[in-house]
């Protein structure tokens, strides 16, 4: 039996490419369902441009409506940040754990933080740098595929790797950001990675476009990966990844993973209860009023 700890980013990436927006309070209500249901992190906000994402506009009204009413005291909260700005708006807002991203992709590192992959993380480690007393944790988008450059070579992910390590940060998240990637490359590559950093704690964030990420998941147990984010009801997808899919939904990933035999420590009953309230916050949002 292996101890698996799930990380639910339904409020951050279940959101992000949603054509609604949730309402503060909405998300307060589903963070409270995600931590009744025994979720021991959830990844709830990211500080990025608002007019690009609107849907995470209230990043800092989030952070301080978890604190304010306690919950942030019952649950690992953290939120992702994409550059310097991001990093200090996350630290100024109180996040727990801050995580920073980038690309294992040149063109998906343009589309979405407008830079290449070393100059991102040249600026990432300036902000890591300035705050030494915060808990950073590390993700790389498109770490296996990318819409616009296909497969992407372990050595460059074990580059964008290395750079995360150099900055201390130990905890990393490899995303197969479209959900594509068969279980084998997946596997081949986080053996890489592992082999160079045996040190780092490496978790996957796996999108399930042909259904095979509770497969990918349950291969990476093998290899002794303990950490996984998921979604409430599979919601997800990332705006500057065109084609991407939904995340692996946290209800059957926890489900899979205790008929496998192993504890996550979430009540199954509990998590739909918290899925049912996703998918009705997402129905009842306001549409996003595009502009031509």
């Amino acid at each position: 039996m292996t101890a698996i700890r799930i990380t639910d980013v339904y409020l951050r990436d279940g959101l992000q490419d949603e054509d609604g927006v949730v309402p503060t309070e909405e998300k307060l209500r589903i963070a409270d369902l995600l931590i009744k249901a025994g979720v021991p992190a959830i990844e709830v906000a990211s500080f990025v441009n608002p007019k690009k994402v609107p849907q995470m506009a209230d990043a800092e009204a989030v952070l301080a409506g978890l604190a304010a009413t306690g919950l942030a005291e019952r649950v690992t909260v953290s939120a992702l940040t994409l550059n310097d700005r991001g990093i200090d708006r996350s630290v100024a807002a109180g996040t727990a754990v801050v995580q920073i991203v980038t690309s294992a992709s040149e063109a998906h590192s343009r589309a979405n933080a407008g830079q290449t992959i070393d100059d991102a993380l040249d600026g990432l480690e300036a902000a890591v740098r300035r705050h030494p007393g915060v808990h950073f944790l590390a993700g790389v988008s498109t770490a296996f595929t990318c819409p616009f450059e296909g497969e992407i070579p372990a050595s460059r992910l074990a580059h964008v790797v290395d750079r995360f390590a150099a900055m201390g940060v130990r905890e990393i998240g490899l995303a197969d950001t479209l959900g594509t990637t068969p279980t084998d490359r997946v596997i081949e590559s986080l053996g890489i990675v592992r082999a160079a950093h045996p040190d780092a704690e490496l978790s996957l964030h796996l999108h399930d476009a042909h259904r095979q990420a509770l497969a990918t998941a349950l291969a990476a147990v093998e290899l002794g990966v303990t950490r996984f984010d998921a979604a409430l009801a599979g919601f997800g997808g990332c705006p500057f990844a065109p084609g991407g899919h939904g995340n692996l939904a946290t209800e059957a990933l926890v489900r899979t993973m205790h008929e496998a035999g192993h504890q996550t420590g979430i009540d199954e009953d509990a998590l739909a209860v918290a899925a049912a309230a996703a998918r009705d916050a997402v129905a009842r949002a306001p549409r996003i009023q595009r502009t031509a």
